[in-house]
């Protein structure tokens, strides 16, 4: 037969320990690297919330700086809209003073354009009949457009705020406009993100339409789709992660100008900003390595001195046991507490063992078929506690009809049956109850400190579970058992077997499946 290779202790201990260690590193490497992550995640958010607020609330002033310049100058000209000279000079002062657009008119109440700054020819003397403008002269509030092509084709936003003369007349109005996919006042306010790592800033109206994006082929997109859009347009202002229109994951923060109604929206793809996350992580395996190798190689010479003498008395109580003497063992150096005690333990086992080990050769317990304690061992327990005066009872029990079981299914099922009722003997037997083999199917279960009526109780106790169960024989088998107490019943050994018999033997007569108590049968006969 082949010999199985054991782990050692000390195998088993550096095991642990690396075990431990990769546990260990792994563990706090990853929760170094998810706070890390976390950490980044939350400050890239705010920052960006942040930074879109900032924006807003410079484009917000800027716009309200706007309105204030465009309304003195409607008061300024009220009077003087027929003067041409006054009006070209105005819008000229307007064009230069306030760099926020590209282009600055006036118009009569009928929407005509009185003058033009920069001068085009496309737009003087025009009347007016765009998206925008026709809004301004109808509503006659100072007003910011949505995004509209003009006369000249370009895509742009008209701001305007009306002129009244004295006598409260609508006379016309003053505005400028931005062109949106040119060089505007957005690229000097908002300009590029200031991450310039595939980070960006864009903005838009209340429409969730695009109005200003680095990228300029963005600009008139609807992006109303987009979480973070529907937040802005409706009025909000925070963070969150999201997905862009290319499928990226991005970090975004976001604010609302109120004043136009319009959207900032800066955001960072997520990516960019988790990549210092990993440096982290290097900058931790750098700092704890030495520390963790040191406590490794620690544990791996704590870990060979720890084993060492308990390797050594393995080996040397598998080499005594051959030898039959304990010199080698006494050589192991036990230096800490439970090596010394086993080692003592050990000596002490052996010695004694290696005296009785021809004796204990020539005996056997227990019944080869069940399992249980066979007869000799039985009687040896019952005279020593006969002789040391311990109370005890017994139960002597019988499977009923056994012959027909072996008649019927052969004698390999009737042992198997045997080897069913001694298992339920050991399942119903207390702590210190030992179960017998008396001889072909009787039984005896040992009873120490017990008396007839609490080992009528476990008897029953099994005749209810061998009824109620399917034995190997494929249905349940029944047994009938006589109960004795020593010494109240008799004060030998022998006395005590026979009453327990003569029970049974009553149990069987009565119709068996029974447990009747020695001193029972007189009663019921009666």
């Amino acid at each position: 037969m082949a010999k199985y290779q054991y782990l050692k202790l000390k195998h088993l201990i550096i095991g642990v320990a690396l075990v431990a260690f990769l546990i260990t590193l792994v563990s706090s490497l990853w929760s170094g690297y998810r706070v890390n992550v976390n950490t980044l995640k939350e400050n890239s958010l705010e920052t960006n919330r942040v930074y879109a607020q900032k924006l807003a609330e410079t484009a917000n002033a800027y716009l309200e700086e706007s309105f204030q310049i465009l309304g003195y100058s409607a008061e300024t000209i009220a009077e003087e809209m027929d003067d041409k000279q006054v009006l070209i000079e105005e819008t000229e002062r307007i064009k230069m003073q306030n760099e926020m657009f590209n282009l600055v008119m006036i118009t009569n109440a009928d929407g005509l354009v009185l003058s033009v700054s920069p001068p085009s020819i496309e737009v003087q003397g025009e009347l007016l009949t765009s998206e925008g403008a026709t809004e301004a002269l109808a509503q006659k509030v100072p007003l910011v457009s949505k995004p509209y092509e003009g006369i000249t084709g370009r895509l742009l936003i008209f701001i305007s705020h009306p002129i009244f003369n004295d006598a409260g007349q609508y006379v016309g109005l003053i505005g400028g406009t931005i062109y949106l996919k040119e060089e505007n006042v957005f690229n000097k306010l908002l300009g590029k993100h200031y991450y310039d790592d595939g980070s960006y800033v864009y903005v838009v109206d209340e429409d969730g339409r695009i109005i200003y994006h680095e990228d300029t082929t963005r600009i008139n997109d609807k992006a109303i789709e987009n979480k973070v859009v529907q937040a802005v347009v409706a009025g909000n202002s925070g963070a969150q992660q999201i997905v862009n229109t290319k499928g990226v994951e991005m970090l975004a923060g976001y604010s609302a100008i109120p004043l136009p109604k319009w959207g900032v929206v800066s955001q960072r793809p997520l990516e960019v900003a988790l990549r210092p996350s990993m440096d982290h992580v290097k900058n931790m395996i750098f700092v704890a390595m030495p520390l963790l190798i040191f406590c490794l190689v620690s544990v791996l010479w704590a870990a060979t001195r720890i084993a060492r003498p308990l390797q050594q008395l393995a080996t040397f109580t598998e080499e005594s046991l051959d030898a039959k003497n304990v010199n080698s063992l006494e050589s192991v150096s036990g230096w800490y507490y439970e090596a010394s005690s086993l080692k003592g333990a050990l000596v002490r086992s052996l010695s004694f063992l290696q005296g009785q080990v021809s004796f204990f050769k020539d005996q056997s317990k227990t019944d080869p078929l069940t399992g249980v304690t066979n007869r000799r061992t039985m009687d040896a327990l019952l005279a020593e506690w006969a002789e040391q005066k311990i109370p005890h009872s017994i139960i002597l029990l019988d499977l009923d009809h056994f012959k027909s079981v072996n008649d019927t299914y052969g004698h390999a099922v009737g042992d198997k049956v045997l080897k069913f009722l001694a298992e339920n003997m050991q399942a119903v037997a207390r702590n210190g109850d030992i179960c017998c083999r008396y001889g072909g199917e009787e039984f005896i279960l040992l009873l120490p400190e017990t008396t007839a009526t609490e080992a009528e109780i476990v008897a029953e106790q099994l005749r209810e579970t061998l009824a109620n169960t399917l034995s190997p024989c494929g249905r349940a088998v029944t047994l009938s058992a006589g109960v004795a107490e020593y010494p109240l019943m008799t004060d030998t050994t022998e006395g005590l077997i026979e009453a327990a018999d003569v029970a049974l033997y009553h149990a069987k007569q009565v119709g068996r499946n029974r447990v009747i108590v020695a001193g029972q049968e007189q009663t019921q006969n009666q």
